[in-house]
């Protein structure tokens, strides 16, 4: 059993893990994301926090550029992917983030950072060590969390938002666009590499683990969390590392080649990425590779009668999202997750058209930390942002 434990966690350790583990032990942000990351780029940023209805307290981030008056306009929140954290959309220069550019575009800036991030550590009653904190997929995430965070700024901006989701974030977004209270808030959705089917991954990795039927294996084992700064993963990292694999190969075998990303840079962001999750959601995510679904968590037989009410989960049906709900898409001809067939099926439940950007040579990481990213893909975004307010004078 013990041979099985390790090679379980040494193959989940290596996701989103690119260089040896002491890039991992140079340490997490100790402050909040503003004093972190925003106040030292002369931003403004102001922290929120708000509660879930079951009971998980969330961090948000205010953001919004400096000027002879602090003045906020259309409100859009930034919803990141698995294994990060609001502060992936700021981790570049100015120049090249999208939160900064957002702001200096005139957005009302606002990071969401979900349960289990380091930024959003917390329960009214269970701590993370409690097997129960970490009880949740994606499907939570999106019925509670992202819910949560569009209500609270729908209330203060008293104004529809705009919605932008990166991956696991667009997963959330398009699971809870089927519900008509939250799809009624929000104004339009730009979605970076989209997915709601994921039966077309072409990582190595991934497919790798999911044919072993690793995350099944992880739960067996009584595992909850994944965290990839815990003592036990970065000892299985370092010896992983050290003359049996090279480790520089992993984001590629995770994401898919990257055309635009600094690997030169990968020190500096694994100071803030990456974030916990729970073992739970991973598996729901390979639920979905295996299954070729869209559909809440399946518990197996019994309890799925007990859960749902019936034998198999329920699907989230994608044209329940209203057809009147302006998209915008953005995604890569080399991503090993978003994969272009996945994403084409997306497109055909879909009840409207959204608009369309695909950039062949772009991957996975590319659509955030993208050194080019400005100029290929967010000047694009902002435009389709702006034609929906055509008639306000920003």
């Amino acid at each position: 059993m013990k041979w099985l434990l390790v090679a379980v966690l040494t193959a989940l350790s290596t996701i989103f893990s690119a260089v040896t583990h002491s890039h991992l032990l140079r340490g997490s942000p100790v402050n909040s994301l503003c004093a972190d990351l925003i106040h030292p780029a002369n931003y403004s940023c102001t922290e929120h926090t708000i509660e879930t209805k079951d009971g998980y307290i969330l961090a948000l981030q205010r953001v919004a550029s400096h000027g002879p008056r602090l003045e906020y306009g259309p409100p859009v929140l930034l919803q990141h992917g698995l294994f990060m954290a609001g502060d992936a959309w700021f981790l570049n220069s100015p120049k090249e983030s999208l939160g900064f550019i957002l702001a200096d575009h005139g957005f009302d800036v606002w990071v969401g950072n979900v349960r289990g991030t380091r930024y959003s550590y917390g329960h009214v009653t269970l701590s993370e060590s409690d097997k129960e904190f970490w009880d949740w997929s994606w499907q939570d995430l999106a019925m509670y969390d992202l819910a949560a965070m569009i209500q609270y700024l729908y209330s203060v901006s008293n104004s529809k938002i705009f919605l932008v989701g990166h991956s696991q974030g667009t997963i959330m977004s398009f699971a809870a666009l089927t519900q008509p209270h939250v799809a009624e808030m929000v104004e339009a959705a730009a979605l970076l590499c989209p997915i709601s089917y994921l039966d077309h991954v072409t990582a190595p990795l991934v497919e790798r683990m999911v044919f072993m039927h690793l995350d099944q294996m992880v739960v067996a084992l009584g595992l909850h969390q994944i965290n990839f700064r815990s003592d036990m993963l970065v000892k299985l990292v370092d010896s992983l590392c050290e003359g049996h694999m090279d480790c520089t190969d992993f984001l590629t075998s995770i994401t898919g080649t990257n055309c635009c990303f600094n690997a030169s840079k990968i020190e500096y962001y694994l100071d803030y990425e990456p974030h916990p999750s729970s073992v739970k959601n991973i598996r729901h995510l390979f639920q979905m590779i295996r299954k070729g679904t869209f559909a809440q968590y399946d518990y197996g037989y019994f309890k799925n009668l007990r859960t749902y009410g019936m034998s198999k989960p329920p699907e989230f049906k994608l044209n329940l999202i209203p057809g009147s709900l302006p998209m915008w898409m953005g995604y890569g001809g080399t991503d090993g997750l978003a994969d272009v067939t996945d994403v084409e099926h997306t497109l055909a439940e879909l009840p409207s058209r959204p608009e369309l950007l695909y950039l062949e040579n772009y991957g996975h990481i590319d659509f955030v930390l993208g050194g080019s990213a400005n100029e290929d893909v967010y000047k694009h975004m902002i435009q389709f942002f702006r034609a929906r307010r055509m008639s306000t004078s920003w």
